[in-house]
């Protein structure tokens, strides 16, 4: 029986003063939490309610911000169960589970974003075949093919981990990421070939093809009038801060599991917990301060709520 346990329990071994910080940690998690929840479901709600924002850009928006809040739930439950529990374990086939959910949305995070870059591409650069090209159905092409793509790709690198043997059971994390390739007895071959595959097709393909939109956007804006710039700025500029800080927080994954750079257990912890922390609550905060429509009726909802609780 303990034998079994000790090969299918894993510990996570990323946690700093669990013990002495433990209720700290809880409230500041759930809080954190509880915003990105509502602060994404909030601008998605937005979106499906007002038919101003039914357009590809918005939708996509939408699509992104629900993204976040189902990363978001992948790994703050499990966060809340470990700071309140004695030992921060995992058993191995939730912790392929949580890598699955973790990387399928990661990787539709930047096909997402390539979606929304190619919108924009063609609304500026070619606003009157804009109508005809971004129908509805090439957006739901778009989405399907956002979520399904990273989805089976992570799917493989799953089946072919769940095959390889455990000779480590500690993984020097919080949650389960690339590091649980570090359990495995032997390094496998096919699965290295097939991470950096999905690597490159999920991750850096989409963010070149998202530089060089935006770029082809920058100089025919710059040729263009005051207000083609103008535009361009309004609803680019939002996608471009999100992509650099997702970017970053993706390089350092690769930095600490697939070049294997050494870094302090602190220092770790603090830039994982970045990704988790500021991301999802970056988000909905650019969206809704940063795009006008969204803006707008951001600030009539809360005008409507300042309202019903004066009536009161």
């Amino acid at each position: 029986m303990d034998a079994h346990f000790n090969q299918t329990v894993i510990t996570l071994g990323g946690h700093v003063d669990v013990n002495r910080y433990r209720y700290l940690y809880f409230f500041i998690m759930l809080t954190v939490f509880i915003l990105i929840l509502c602060f994404n479901i909030t601008i998605v709600f937005l979106i499906c309610k007002h038919k101003s924002l039914h357009e590809p850009m918005y939708v996509f928006i939408a699509a992104l911000l629900l993204n976040s809040a189902l990363f978001s739930a992948a790994v703050y439950p499990k966060f809340l169960m470990d700071y309140m529990s004695e030992k921060q374990i995992i058993s191995y086939p939730a912790c392929l589970f949580q890598f699955y959910l973790l990387y399928s949305l990661s990787g539709s995070e930047f096909l997402l974003l390539a979606a929304m870059a190619y919108d924009r591409y063609v609304s500026i650069c070619e606003p009157l075949r804009y109508p005809t090209i971004m129908r509805r159905t090439t957006v739901s092409v778009f989405l399907a093919l956002a979520w399904l793509v990273p989805a089976c790709q992570t799917a493989v690198s799953v089946i072919l981990s769940a095959e390889m043997k455990l000779c480590n059971f500690t993984l020097e994390g919080v949650f389960c990421n690339n590091l649980i390739y570090a359990l495995h007895c032997e390094r496998s071959t096919a699965l290295s070939a097939f991470g950096l595959f999905a690597l490159v097709d999920s991750g850096l393909l989409p963010m070149l093809f998202i530089l060089f939109t935006y770029t082809r956007i920058l100089l025919i804006s710059y040729r263009s009038c005051k207000e083609v710039r103008k535009k361009a700025a309004q609803t680019c500029l939002p996608h471009l801060l999100v992509l650099i800080s997702f970017s970053c927080f993706c390089a350092f994954d690769i930095l600490t599991t697939r070049v294997g750079a050494d870094f302090s257990k602190t220092v770790r912890l603090i830039i994982t917990l970045q990704a988790v922390l500021y991301h999802p609550l970056f988000n909905p905060i650019i969206y809704g301060l940063k795009m006008r429509e969204i803006s707008k009726q951001l600030r009539r909802l809360l005008c409507q709520a300042q309202v019903c609780s004066c009536i009161r």
